[in-house]
């Protein structure tokens, strides 16, 4: 109970420290911005004077040019003597010493011009430098801000969560014993915590739930048992039929092609055929017909000629048909694509 109204009296004075370095910090932002404003407006200052002086800069420049021009013609008027030599020679001692006076006007001009951009420049950093103390100072107070609300937010969750609870705070303050310890006590919640986890949710009706299962359980071993064996069963019958399907065919595969090596020369008068398989799995594989009449290359049917493809399928008829052979087979228009000779 110490333990918390310790606390307690912590957070309060933490609260007024914040609020205290909140109100200081809101002056020192305020001091800061009074500051920078009165830095903006010598600034502005200075920037209407360097305007000003750079008029009054292009201005006397008109007039030195205006006084250059002016000279020219009069110099260009001695030589030709259209005017007297001594109100001449007057009149550009005259010009000379205004175009003196206007030079030097115009080196002050530049110097003061120079002067003002150096202090405009001076300006300008330290505007800079006010605005960057003024951020740090605002990045401040608004830290300072979130964590005063922070911690009313975390009393205000600890004191909702004691009423919840049908505790009162000061109640439980005078109740609670000297020697707690809140590190202590959150150790032994947490692990009454993790027991009432590990127990899970009470059911009273488990028992007669796990019997119902156990039933459910046994039946769907047996049905599964009996589902293993008929897999068996069934996978012991497929590889049988494949292996007799594999022998059976491979004998056939064999004897065909061997049929038909005998009687393709027959039909052609020479050459060469056989079957080849597609594939290296029997079951799966095709079955493709090579046929070399006399004088041609090795190649498939498909690059034979209309009637050299009849003569080969019949020979591919007869080689299947003398596997199990009938008293007559009836062939119909078998010599259509075929010339006379070979009709």
């Amino acid at each position: 109970m110490a333990e918390l109204e310790k606390k307690r009296n912590e957070l309060s004075q933490q609260r007024d420290v914040i609020a205290e370095q909140h109100a200081q910090n809101r002056t020192q932002a305020n001091e800061d911005r009074e500051a920078l404003q009165k830095v903006t407006i010598r600034v502005e200052t200075l920037r209407t004077e360097l305007s000003s002086t750079q008029q009054t800069l292009e201005r006397m420049e008109s007039q030195l040019q205006q006084l250059t021009t002016r000279r020219d013609e009069l110099s260009k008027s001695f030589d030709e003597g259209e005017a007297p030599l001594a109100e001449m020679a007057k009149e550009i001692e005259q010009l000379l010493a205004q175009r003196a006076e206007v030079e030097g006007q115009m080196k002050q001009a530049r110097d003061v011009m120079t002067d003002i951009e150096q202090q405009l420049q001076k300006l300008e950093e330290l505007r800079a430098q006010v605005e960057q103390e003024h951020e740090e100072a605002r990045n401040v107070l608004e830290q300072t801000r979130i964590n005063g609300q922070e911690q009313k937010v975390r009393r205000q969750t600890i004191e909702e969560q004691l009423l919840e609870a049908g505790f009162e705070l000061n109640a439980l303050m005078q109740e609670m014993p000297e020697e707690a310890n809140i590190d202590v006590w959150q150790t032994m919640v947490e692990e009454l915590e993790g027991k009432i986890h590990r127990l899970g949710p009470i059911n009273l009706a488990a028992i007669d739930e796990f019997e119902q299962e156990s039933e459910r359980k046994e039946y769907l071993d047996a049905q599964n048992e009996d589902l293993v064996e008929a897999l068996k069963t069934l996978e012991d019958a497929i590889n049988k039929i494949d292996r007799e399907t594999r022998t059976r065919f491979s004998d056939t595969f064999d004897k065909v092609n061997a049929k038909l090596k005998e009687l393709f020369p027959r039909l052609f008068g020479g050459g060469h055929a056989y079957l080849e398989l597609t594939g290296d799995d029997i079951l799966e594989a095709g079955v493709t017909v090579m046929a070399r009449p006399p004088g041609k290359r090795n190649s498939t049917i498909h690059l034979l000629s209309g009637g050299e493809k009849a003569l080969t399928a019949v020979a591919m008829v007869f080689a299947i048909f003398e596997l199990n052979p009938a008293p007559f087979c009836m062939l119909d228009e078998v010599d259509a694509p075929l010339d006379d000779a070979n009709v």
